[in-house]
């Protein structure tokens, strides 16, 4: 498995091994995943030397993320072996199963822990592929003890990776402009999640407003004419209180999250495990046990005097609904936020919404632009956004400068924001905020 340590690649290749697989693979770097991965038995090189590759390989799985160009990927090639995508491995694993997909530029991460929880949590035998590390279950992947179990997967938009999988129910979150660098526009986006929804078998699980024409869904959100209606009775200090109106009933729910955009998490899963045949009260009592995903509004410190919010959160829409269920949950308290920003590309392609969401916050700290697989581009910097940021307190930071900094300025509420390597700061901040 070459880029073996990925979040979706990890959870494959702990999968293959529990099916009794040999499994290898190489990753330019180590880390939790990997160091995991390899006290499990599974053998992890972090040069690429072809030399260091097993000599019986049946076949390889790949992510997009690893470069062409890499040494060990032609070796492989002059090998003549399988060669598939891990979108495509996955696709081959949800054949057989019945499969519960989740799809959505934003939201697919915890919607897919929310569902998967549910289902654990009441009995149903279930393995699911989470994109993150769900807190529930401490990994990004939930293993059935018996063959035949429900699957629950995250349906990647990514590469159009969600167009290989076999989902008899699907939900679709959000649709928003994103991986213009793969879709090209807006059209082929809406178009790329139009396909996905018409490869469920059963049932698609909409939000209002996205436009996905299939016959077989139904509709959520907080509108009257919704088939399942979410209405909040209340939030505060990360938790919310909401009913659900559908199937001609009511249901209550206490959801440990803030957010509305996790109320419409939890009703799409709500809607998932109805399909599963859960009862709608087993469901709300699983949903009040939730712990979230790391990095998905994971809140690491929260006492009297200070705060801190790690969240995932990359992309305009993300970073709006985060910083809304903030402002909703912790009412006046001082938002100081740490944003790292992710490819030059989607910096350019979004600056200006970039600038307008940022400017929610109090106080702005901007780290530099994590590249992830792309090449810098001329006149995109973190300086020219924070530029068009219209907010009094901004300032651009180093990375080895910033716990300094946080530690001088001592925030009433931090929030760290991103999706590039900004993660490493979590722990340190986290032992240092509660020192305070």
């Amino acid at each position: 498995m070459l880029g073996i340590g990925g979040i979706g690649m990890s959870a494959l290749a702990r999968y293959y091994h529990s099916q009794g697989c040999t499994v290898a693979g190489y990753d330019r770097t180590p880390s939790p995943l990997t160091r995991q991965l390899e006290t499990e038995g599974v053998a992890i090189h972090y040069e690429d030397q072809p030399e260091l590759l097993p000599a019986l390989i049946d076949f390889v799985v790949y992510t997009p993320a690893v470069p062409r160009d890499l040494k060990e990927f032609e070796a492989l090639r002059q090998r003549n072996l399988p060669i598939m995508k891990r979108s495509e491995a996955l696709g081959k694993v949800t054949e057989g199963h019945f499969t519960i997909a989740v799809a959505g530029t934003h939201g697919k991460t915890t919607t897919t822990a929310m569902v998967a929880h549910i289902l654990n949590h009441c009995g149903v035998n279930t393995t699911a592929f989470i994109g993150g590390i769900a807190n529930n279950f401490n990994s990004n992947l939930l293993l059935s003890e018996v063959k035949e179990s429900t699957l629950v997967v995250e349906a990647d938009e990514f590469d159009r990776s969600f167009l290989h999988l076999h989902p008899e129910v699907s939900i679709i979150n959000s649709i928003d402009a994103d991986h213009l660098d793969i879709y090209g526009d807006w059209n082929h986006v809406v178009a790329g999640f139009n396909d996905f929804a018409h490869l469920t078998h059963d049932l698609v699980i909409v939000k209002e407003g996205l436009d996905v024409e299939v016959e077989n869904s139904v509709r959520f959100g907080f509108g009257e004419a919704c088939d399942y209606r979410a209405e909040v009775v209340k939030s505060e200090k990360g938790v919310t209180d909401f009913v659900i109106y559908g199937e001609g009933q009511k249901t209550e729910v206490r959801l440990p999250m803030a957010g509305n955009h996790n109320v419409l998490n939890a009703t799409a899963a709500f809607i998932a495990a109805r399909q599963a045949g859960i009862a709608p009260q087993a469901i709300a009592e699983a949903l009040s046990s939730f712990k979230g995903v790391k990095r998905r509004f994971d809140i690491r410190v929260n006492n009297e005097k200070h705060c801190y919010i790690d969240d995932y959160a990359h992309h305009p829409e993300e970073i709006r609904s985060c910083l809304t269920a903030v402002k909703s949950s912790y009412a006046g308290k001082r938002i100081t936020l740490v944003f790292q920003p992710h490819l030059f590309s989607r910096t350019r392609d979004f600056m200006d919404e970039f600038a307008s969401v940022l400017a929610l916050a109090d106080e702005l700290i901007l780290l530099d632009i994590y590249p992830a697989r792309e090449k810098p581009i001329e006149g995109i910097t973190s300086a020219a956004l924070l530029e068009k940021v219209q907010l009094a307190d901004k300032k651009i930071c180093s990375k080895a400068e910033l716990v300094g900094l946080i530690e001088s300025e001592k925030p009433e509420l931090l929030i760290t924001m991103g999706a590039g390597d900004i993660d490493r700061f979590v722990e340190p901040l986290e032992e240092m905020i509660k020192t305070w």
